[in-house]
């Protein structure tokens, strides 16, 4: 089964609304000048909360094919939960993503692998696509034991999950230890996780669930590496930083086998 490579920039808590329509803009114009493919890899930008509606005007008003989505989404309806943001408000947004379980979500706000999963079922059924986040430390990985804790952390979030769910999904393995350090894994650290996840997907579900699935690689992505990343069999994508904020940047990682 022939996956979709996607190209997704976290911008995290950066760029405000004027800056997220003039980054949008520039990235746009920098893929339509290399007359980019966008039905051969999936780009998207995930802004933060309050560049949304900016992003989806200037998207919309220009018929650009780049997509977008949010950084989080909350597991209620709605009520009084103050800043808290639901599924419901980012779908009419047109927001195709929402990235779940960021390391960054899991340091400083305490989320569980439970509610990691509960959040991606909660954008399931909004009709958005979950980009269900794992990764290990320093510590972990200089122990040896990063694949048996991503997998564990797999194991989490997808409980309750069925296999069209998890077909619908996209699971990006960040090692924390490389996101915004300037380290990165090889391509061969990246391939022997990334490859691990596919597995226990087949072993959880299917063969089938596990051909479907795109598992993406972020720490620390730029146009330099990402071509070698890419090169390896399980890695769909990538999940970008620092680099989506550069707009002829990041439309260089998109365009990585151009």
């Amino acid at each position: 089964m022939a996956r979709t490579p996607l190209m997704a920039g976290n911008w995290k808590m950066n760029m405000d609304h004027l800056e997220a329509i003039h980054l949008v803009q520039g990235l746009h114009q920098e893929l339509t000048d290399a007359n980019f493919d966008y039905s051969k890899t999936e780009v998207a930008v995930i802004p933060p909360f309050t560049d949304i509606r900016s992003v989806q005007t200037v998207v919309e008003g220009d018929d650009m094919k780049i997509k977008y989505g949010a950084q989080d989404v909350s597991t209620k309806e709605s009520g009084a939960y103050t800043g808290e943001i639901s599924a419901t408000m980012l779908s009419k947004l047109g927001c195709s993503f929402v990235v779940v379980g960021h390391s960054e979500r899991r340091e400083y706000h305490g989320e569980s692998d439970a509610l990691v999963g509960e959040k991606a079922r909660v954008a399931l059924a909004a009709g958005m696509t979950p980009i269900i986040c794992c990764g290990e430390g320093l510590e972990v990985r200089k122990a040896g034991e990063q694949v048996s804790h991503v997998l564990a952390q797999i194991d989490g979030a997808l409980d309750g999950m069925s296999a069209d769910d998890v077909k619908k999904s996209v699971i990006a393995y960040e090692p924390i230890w490389a996101i915004g350090t300037g380290e990165v894994a090889t391509p061969e650290d990246a391939q022997e996780v990334c490859g691990a996840i596919r597995v226990r997907v087949s072993e959880l579900y299917d063969a089938e669930t596990a051909e479907a699935v795109r598992v993406l690689y972020g720490g620390s992505v730029k146009s330099g590496n990402v071509r070698d990343i890419m090169a390896q069999a399980d890695v769909d994508g990538a999940l970008v930083g620092g680099a989506s904020l550069k707009a002829d940047e990041f439309a260089k990682i998109a365009r990585f086998d151009a």
